[in-house]
This record gives structure tokens, C-alpha cells and sequence, in this order.
């Protein structure tokens, strides 16, 4: 155990690429598909400054991408919802004063809560980043009451054509979710079962935890495709525990999955039983994120103003997107903020030229910025970050053209100063709970082995593949909460041992519960076998 109340920061890991995700150019195409049109339509009727509020609905298209059909429509609903209610409130902050410091305040508190809200609901990418954004942009637009209703309206029509857009793939691959995610579990395993470079057991289970997350997802009716699917995942859970189990077997399936075609032929058994939702994030662990979130974004819009950079929401926005579960990350992620603006900086001085020459080039130049950051933010944080701060440096010149260098000297200062003071915040504001949410942790994965060990003693016990997934996700649960534990500053010696033990503890249990499920289901065959041979005439 370490009682090191200090961690080393790493310097090069952070930066290092990784590979593209496998949907990259989804979101990708989504984002252009939807702030194209609506910016061209402006831009036509001469009412480009307007651009603001048709990007805040347009870009909520980045949301969602990873969830079922069913399951997307309700949560794109409602990021267009909270987008606009962010936009609404600094609208009307804005609308009723023009104090730098008062907005600056207001957008902090603001940051903390969609940090907050982001965290809790597991949004996920590019979670609470776009919304500050939006909001912190807002903030320092001038504004009057009587403009509200009409720029909030813009902002839902472009949500409502973002919402279009992110749920048209459906109607041709109305599984497309279901099956990449299980496509993804299934290599997991094959991976593990292969004893592949860096697999690990944890991972694999947390590839198959999010692939029937997919499939039980809110909304999600059962159907034969999706059936089909449970059961690729049955027999995935069956090999992850088998000696002799084939890699090749499961990574062919993987690739069965792509396209529309039949998923590939495996015996569909009984109903699955419910599979455990994962677990709520409790708002009194999301405390010190918040606190963080909200003095970070201060103390930068603050010393912005200090400096006379002109534009503080920059600042603000960029110490809204340091903050990770824990200071390590935080730390990782303010490298790659840094690195990528300031190479997006001279990504933008190499544009700047042919925007000025017309403002289709400015519109088009947006457009394939948004498009090469989604393209390259899966790889690492900051090569997007090369493209989003141009996007964001263009989107400045909507309204009218500006002084290119006056942008970039802005930009630079504010990157700094919102990397410096947020980070710093994150240092000055200590997660001292994080020891015991791993305790909490501890304890429920060792309940979870003791339940899913005593109902081991029962001969067929109908209860026992529920409580095997419920072990699962408790034992997925505790390596994410140990690893954000691992990577926090000032905290009492963690129990690294005894999270070893009962990782090794659970999976044992897991991997006899499985052979249980198959011993049960084989019994059952047989039972049916010889009672079909009886009534035979």
C-alpha cells in the first residue's frame, strides 16, 4: 500500500496516440450535416452574427452516438433541452448586466453545474465541454430581453435538425448500436482468451457490461435480432471462462456483425433476465468535481480580466475542460489542451488568408474543422484540440472579420491562464473521500461474491445469473473507483491489497458460476432430450 500523499505526473503518456475510434466519422458527419445548413441559410439571408444560437442546438448531433435508437431519441432530446437552458440562462444574465466579473461568476457556477449534471447522467463525450462553450460565449454577446424569445428559438429549430439528424441512421441499420457494441465485447474476449497484449479480465467484463447495458437500455424492446445478439454474449461470458475457448471463433463473429447482414447462428436460449443497471453516481461524490469545476473557472475568467485579454470566456472554457476524475487526469488532460492550442492557433494563421476572401470560405473552413475534430479527438485530446481552436477562433469572425493576430494573442493568454489557474484548482481543492468511496466499493463487490457464492450451494438456482452480472458490474465498479483513488493527491493509504484480493476473489467466483450456468443448461438439454425420446411413438 502507498501513503505517498503526492503521485508523479506523467509527461508523455498524455500525449501519445491511440487508435481511431471505430465510429469516428459518425459524429463526424453528424456535426457537418448539421451546422452546415443552418450557417449556410444565414449566411444567405445576411444574418451570419446569428450563427451563435443555431450552433448551440446543431452541435448537440455530437451527442449519443453509442447509444440504441430507442435509447439516443430520449437522451438527444434532452441535451437540446439542456443546452438551451444554459443558453437561456446566459442570455438572460447577459440581457440584465455587462459586468465582466458578475458574468464571470455566473458562467463558473454555471460550468459546475452542467460538469456536474454531465458526470451524474454518464452523458458521455464530448460531455460537459460543448455546452460551457456555447454558455460562456453567450455570456459576453450583448444582449436585450426583447431578443431572447427569437435566439432561443433558433437554437430549438437547429436542436430539433441536430436530433434529426443524429436518429436518420436508424432507418437503415436500426441495430447498428446494439451490434458494434457487442462486436466490441466479443473482441474483448477474444482478446483475453487470446492472451492478447495488455488484455485484462477486468476489461473484457466491462466490454460485455456496456455491450447488454446496449441491449436493456431504456426504451429498448427485446426483438430476435437483439436476442440473437444476447446470446453472441452468453456464449462470450461461456468463453471468457474456458480453457479451450477459440479467439478466432469470437473474433469471427465480430466480423459477422458488420453491415445489416443475419447476426451470426448461435442457439437462442431462454429469455435473458434483466441485466443490472449501472450504478448511480451519488451527487456528494461529484461534490469535489464541482467545487473544483466552479473555482477553476472563476479564478480564470478572473486573472483573464486581470490581464486585459478582452475575451475571458476563452480562459474559462479552457479550465471547464481540465477536469477529470482525479488530479492525475486533470493534469493529462491540461497537457493536451495546451499542446493542441497552440498548435490549432497556427492551424488558424495558415487559414485566416482564405476565410478573409469570402464568407462561404469562412463557413466551410468551420465545417471542416468540426469535421477534423471529431475525426482526430478520438486519437488523443489535443490533436482534436489542433482543429477545435480554429472552429472556435472562425466562429469569433461570423459576426465580422478581425484582426487574425489580435486572435491568436488572445488565444494563447487565455489557454494559459485558464491550463494554469485550473489546474490549480484542482490541486488547492482535495478529494479526501476518495479512500472511502474505494471502501464502499470493497464492500459491495464482497457482498456481491458472498451472495453469488451462496446460491453456488443450491443445486439449480434461478437466481444465479442475475447475481453473476451483478458481480460483475460490483467488480467493475470497484477497479474504476480504485483507479481514480490511485490518481488523487493527499489521500490516506489506499487498501491495494485487499482490492487485489477481492478482484482475484471475484473473478474466481465468476469463473465458477459460469461453469455452474453451463452444467444447469446441460442438464436441462439433456433432461429435454430424454423426455422427447419417451413420448417419441
Amino acid at each position: 500500500m502507498s501513503s505517498l500523499p503526492l503521485r508523479p505526473l506523467p509527461l508523455a503518456q498524455p500525449l501519445r496516440l491511440g487508435r481511431p475510434s471505430a465510429i469516428w466519422f459518425k459524429p463526424a458527419l453528424s456535426v457537418v450535416a448539421s451546422t452546415l445548413p443552418p450557417n449556410l441559410v444565414l449566411l444567405a439571408l445576411g444574418r451570419l452574427d446569428l450563427a451563435l444560437y443555431t450552433m448551440a442546438g446543431a452541435l448537440c448531433a455530437l451527442y449519443a452516438h453509442d447509444r440504441p435508437y430507442a435509447a439516443r431519441a430520449r437522451v438527444l432530446a434532452l441535451v437540446v433541452l439542456g443546452m438551451t437552458a444554459g443558453l437561456a440562462a446566459a442570455l438572460v444574465s447577459a440581457s440584465l448586466t455587462s459586468d465582466p466579473v458578475v458574468l464571470v461568476t455566473v458562467g463558473a457556477l454555471l460550468a459546475a453545474v452542467q460538469k456536474t449534471v454531465c458526470e451524474a447522467t454518464r452523458i458521455g463525450p464530448p460531455g460537459n465541454v460543448v455546452v460551457a462553450f456555447v454558455m460562456s460565449a453567450a455570456l459576453f454577446v450583448p444582449q436585450t430581453p426583447g431578443r431572447l424569445p427569437g435566439h432561443l428559438a433558433l437554437a430549438l429549430g437547429a436542436g430539433a435538425w441536430a436530433w434529426l439528424i443524429g436518429m436518420a441512421p436508424g432507418l437503415l441499420r436500426p441495430h447498428g448500436p446494439e451490434r458494434r457494441a457487442v462486436a466490441t465485447a466479443l473482441r474483448a474476449v477474444a482478446a483475453q482468451v487470446g492472451g492478447g497484449a495488455g488484455a485484462s479480465r477486468t476489461a473484457a467484463y466491462a466490454a460485455l457490461h456496456s455491450a447488454w447495458s446496449a441491449l436493456h437500455a431504456p426504451g429498448v424492446r427485446p426483438d430476435p435480432t437483439r436476442r440473437a445478439l444476447a446470446a453472441l454474449l452468453t456464449e462470450a461470458e461461456t468463453a471468457l471462462t474456458t480453457p479451450d475457448a477459440e479467439a478466432a471463433v469470437l473474433r469471427a463473429h465480430a466480423d459477422a456483425l458488420r453491415g445489416s447482414g443475419p447476426v451470426p447462428g448461435v442457439v437462442v436460449t431462454a429469455a435473458e433476465p434483466p441485466y443490472p443497471r449501472p450504478r448511480r453516481i451519488p451527487l456528494t461524490h461529484l461534490a469535489p468535481l464541482a467545487v473544483r469545476t466552479a473555482l477553476g473557472c472563476a479564478l480564470a475568467g478572473y486573472a483573464a480580466l486581470a490581464l486585459g485579454v478582452g475575451r475571458p470566456y476563452w480562459a474559462l472554457v479552457t479550465a471547464a475542460a481540465l477536469y477529470q476524475a482525479n488530479v492525475t487526469r486533470t493534469w493529462s488532460r491540461a497537457l493536451q489542451r495546451v499542446l493542441g492550442n497552440l498548435l490549432g492557433v497556427l492551424l488558424f494563421a495558415a487559414l485566416a488568408p482564405l476565410t478573409h476572401l469570402h464568407p462561404v470560405v469562412l463557413v466551410l473552413c468551420c465545417a471542416a474543422c468540426n469535421l477534423g475534430a471529431e475525426a482526430l479527438i478520438a486519437r488523443n485530446y489535443w490533436l482534436g484540440s489542433v482543429c477545435v481552436t480554429p472552429m472556435a477562433l472562425l466562429i469569433t469572425e461570423f459576426a465580422h472579420l478581425q484582426d487574425p493576430g489580435r486572435l491568436m494573442t488572445q488565444r494563447v493568454l487565455d489557454t494559459l491562464v485558464g491550463a494554469l489557474t485550473g489546474f490549480a484548482a484542482a490541486v488547492l481543492v482535495t478529494n479526501r473521500r476518495a479512500g472511502r468511496h474505494v471502501e464502499h466499493a470493497l464492500t459491495a463487490a464482497e457482498e456481491a461474491r458472498a451472495h453469488a457464492d451462496g446460491l453456488l450451494a443450491q443445486p439449480l438456482p434461478t437466481a444465479l445469473v442475475p447475481a453473476r452480472r451483478a458481480l460483475a458490474v460490483a467488480l467493475i465498479d470497484l477497479r474504476a473507483t480504485a483507479d481514480t483513488a490511485l490518481g488523487e493527491w493527499w489521500q490516506r493509504p489506499l487498501p491495494e491489497e485487499r482490492v487485489l484480493r477481492a478482484e482475484q476473489a471475484g473473478h474466481r467466483t465468476l469463473a465458477e458460476t459460469a461453469r455452474h450456468v453451463r452444467a444447469a443448461h446441460a442438464h436441462a438439454q439433456a433432461q429435454n432430450s430424454g423426455t422427447t425420446e419417451a413420448v417419441r411413438p
